[in-house]
């Protein structure tokens, strides 16, 4: 049993529709049992809010869970459609006929549960399954959206839940880069990336993948091949372990614009303050990535922390709320930075990775705000207007363009 999702690039027309129809049916011919994931087609959802919009600038969030929805619900039966008339048997299904529960929390909901009987009851029959991604229904069968990328959790989840042999992400691109193409030209294909390095890249602004996607298949062992919609090449396998002549130090670079940075300012020195501040974040969605706390003096402190630059309004509001409690002097709050990172598990007790880094962007005159690390990963923030250079700069450094 496979599980192909399709992105919205790869079912943006109907031309496209029919090209992904045709490699479904190929291969039900060779004797597998498929199972289709789809994506709304390309830029859907992008209209269906700003439609909403352009009636409400602050839209309910269950209402709009309630219309972009709609997009991956258009595009299942139509594939279905289109198989039909190619002689493949198909039915498409809803996140709600598939069988997905998920959390209460409209646009940003998790996964808690799939019973995928009436996916198995269409196999049984002969029938391929044409599921929407990124929805699924609440215990009270509200419908919610899993954020944006969510049709590749979706992918992934049924393929845990189905015990699928594994799962294939057909996107516009050939596979996982050592960096965005479109930034560096000689960026070279992966065969072969770990779960951990790929968690990360993804949460660090790699887009190919969504990170609780890789989350699940790490965590139920589904092998996961991203690889092109356009042509049948081999693309990246992501696994639990990459072959020995596949290891180099560093992997990756990767970079996420969509960044912005909030400081509080003369803050208390005392336990409990942060707990304050990052509580009701926590409570509204919104994920804080670098945390960087001044020294204390005199028994207060700074403390700045970087956001998504489109949580960045609520971001500001719910912490200024916050230090009315705590006593801190003013709160500030700026836009136009960016996340530069390297990723790689060799980094992993090798001396000498994060002066490289920082040497090679301190040559090129690139300014370092804030840094933050994992075992595996290095981020700085940088100027937005510098990120891209950025990038250049350490995928030469690290002499990523070689196998």
């Amino acid at each position: 049993m496979i599980v192909q999702k399709y992105g919205g690039t790869s079912v943006g027309t109907a031309a496209r529709i029919r090209r992904v129809s045709r490699r479904i049916a190929a291969t039900v011919r060779r004797g597998e049992q498929v199972v289709v994931v789809v994506s709304a087609m390309g830029h859907t959802t992008d209209r269906m809010i700003a439609l909403a919009q352009s009636v409400n600038p602050e839209p309910p969030a269950r209402e709009l869970d309630m219309l972009v929805a709609n997009g991956e619900t258009i595009t299942a039966p139509l594939v279905a459609m289109c198989l039909e008339g190619m002689g493949v048997a198909a039915i498409s299904l809803s996140g709600l006929q598939a069988g997905v529960r998920t959390s209460a929390q409209h646009s940003r909901a998790r996964i808690q549960d799939i019973n995928p009987g009436r996916i198995l009851e269409a196999l049984r029959e002969g029938k391929v399954p044409v599921v929407a991604g990124f929805q699924g229904v609440t215990e009270r069968l509200e419908i919610t959206t899993l954020g944006r990328g969510g049709s590749d959790t979706t992918a992934v989840a049924l393929a845990a839940a189905l015990k699928a042999d594994s799962c294939e992400i057909y996107t516009d691109v050939d596979g996982i880069f050592t960096a965005d193409p479109k930034v560096v030209r000689n960026a070279r294909k992966l065969t072969y990336i770990r779960y951990d390095e790929m968690l990360e890249l993804a949460a660090v602004g790699a887009r190919v993948m969504h990170p609780r996607a890789v989350e699940i298949g790490e965590l139920y062992g589904v092998p996961i091949h991203v690889r092109s919609s356009f042509h049948d090449g081999v693309g990246t396998m992501i696994v639990a372990q990459v072959p020995m002549e596949e290891r180099q130090r560093v992997r990756g670079i990767a970079q996420e614009t969509n960044v912005a940075k909030i400081t509080v300012l003369g803050v208390a020195d005392r336990p409990g303050v942060a707990a304050a501040i990052f509580e009701p974040l926590g409570k509204a969605g919104i994920s804080v990535d670098v945390i960087v706390q001044n020294i204390g003096r005199s028994g207060h402190t700074d403390l700045t922390f970087s956001v998504a630059e489109s949580d960045l309004k609520a971001a500001v509001k719910l912490v200024k709320a916050a230090i009315k409690d705590v006593g801190a002097r003013s709160v500030s709050s700026a836009g136009g930075i960016a996340k530069l990172s390297i990723v790689g598990t060799g980094m992993l007790g090798t001396p000498g990775i994060a002066g490289r880094m920082f040497r090679a962007l301190a040559d090129a005159g690139i300014n370092i705000e804030m840094i933050s690390t994992s075992e595996i990963r290095i981020t700085c923030l940088v100027a937005r207007d510098q990120v891209e250079k950025g990038v250049r700069i350490l995928h030469k450094t690290f002499e990523l363009e070689k196998s």
